[in-house]
């Protein structure tokens, strides 16, 4: 089997009217890749790539770096595809993380159409479902974070990721609220996304120990690891990381061996697709580390963390940002979600088709 033809659509999709907001203060304006993976054998499958905020430059990087690199090779050798783009990419390219990703993520589907399978099953099934949590935007309020929290708690979610804004007094506060609105028991995680100073980092760590917070996510930038050892070290509370590290696994080696973090992030877009995330995934279980899949944002790219999360046994949730009908683009139907867990769909391959007329109603150009 040979790749035959790669083709490359750029979407955008944006909200016209909401009350949510990006970290940065902007609204909800998506633009991503969709790609159509063809073989010699008459196989196609589709599967959709992060972009940023730039559809048009990841996709002419798509289209004039990375689709030359696939056209004419064999689906079923991904293992030598990721050492060959290691040398490829090194070789003045230097592309996005996330560029790597849908087609190796391709990759992956033909084989498990190809063999009848859903994709979890296809990498080897741990389990059928995984425990969703909800995962905040940027709130103008602390007291809406409560409200999100409660309102999640009642539908039988597993857990409530807060991402406050930079401003400590007001993160804390939102902190405070969410854990008198749930009680003591339903499980709070809280993810500031660098927004601290390395001292303000520990007066919050040590609060959110009081609170009894699960874990404290990228309190400082992934890329100062002295720090991050220093705050890991000084606090009870498991502090998480390495979502933005690139060239992953080898980038996280030293992170893992001399615990820089105690819980691992990675995702199937950010992480070099299928493989760089089964690669972190099984490097972290190695040293007794819980790999933990972060959101990919768009609904068909979290279907693909979802088969990965359930094809692994050191993660312990699924992550979707709320609220939901933000992100519930591109699918032709919603990832199910029962009694607080996401379930697998059971068809070959991704499960669940893609939604064609919203990417047609969405696409601006075509490579």
């Amino acid at each position: 089997m040979k790749i035959s033809d790669i083709k490359i659509r750029a979407v955008r999709h944006a909200v016209k009217e909401s009350a949510y907001n990006l970290k940065d203060g902007t609204g909800i304006k998506f633009e991503f890749l969709v790609i159509t993976v063809e073989t010699d054998t008459g196989l196609s499958v589709d599967t959709v790539g992060f972009a940023g905020r730039d559809a048009m430059g990841i996709g002419y990087t798509a289209e004039n770096v990375i689709k030359p690199f696939f056209l004419g090779r064999d689906p079923h050798y991904r293992e030598l595809h990721w050492h060959d783009f290691r040398k490829y990419d090194r070789t003045w390219h230097f592309t996005p993380i996330y560029s790597y990703s849908p087609f190796d993520i391709a990759c992956y589907l033909i084989a498990a159409e190809e063999a009848g399978l859903p994709l979890y099953k296809y990498l080897g099934a741990y389990r059928d479902e995984v425990p969703v949590y909800g995962s905040s935007l940027t709130l103008d309020a602390p007291a809406k974070y409560a409200d999100e929290a409660r309102d999640l708690q009642s539908r039988g979610w597993a857990a409530y990721k807060l991402h406050p804004p930079v401003d400590y007094d007001f993160g804390l506060e939102a902190h405070r609220l969410c854990r008198e609105a749930v009680g003591p028991d339903f499980t709070l995680m809280s993810d500031p996304v660098g927004s601290y100073t390395a001292d303000q980092c520990l007066k919050f760590g040590r609060e959110l120990e009081r609170l009894n917070y699960k874990w404290l996510e990228e309190p400082l930038y992934d890329e100062t690891p002295a720090a991050l050892r220093e705050l890991t070290r000084a606090l009870d509370i498991p502090i998480v990381g390495g979502e933005t590290l690139n060239k992953r696994p080898y980038s996280l080696a030293e992170y893992i061996s001399t615990r820089v973090i105690d819980i691992v992030r990675a995702d199937v877009s950010w992480s070099g697709g299928i493989t760089g995330t089964m690669k972190t995934a099984h490097l972290c279980e190695s040293f007794g580390m819980q790999c933990e899949i972060h959101t990919a944002i768009f609904h068909p790219l979290e279907l693909i963390n979802l088969h990965v999360c359930a094809a692994i046994k050191n993660c312990e949730y699924f992550e979707l940002l709320v609220p939901t009908d933000l992100f519930d683009i591109g699918l032709a139907e919603p990832i199910s979600i029962k009694d607080g867990k996401a379930i697998l769909p059971q068809k070959p391959g991704l499960g669940i088709n893609l939604d064609w007329d919203f990417i047609d109603n969405n696409t601006f150009k075509e490579f």
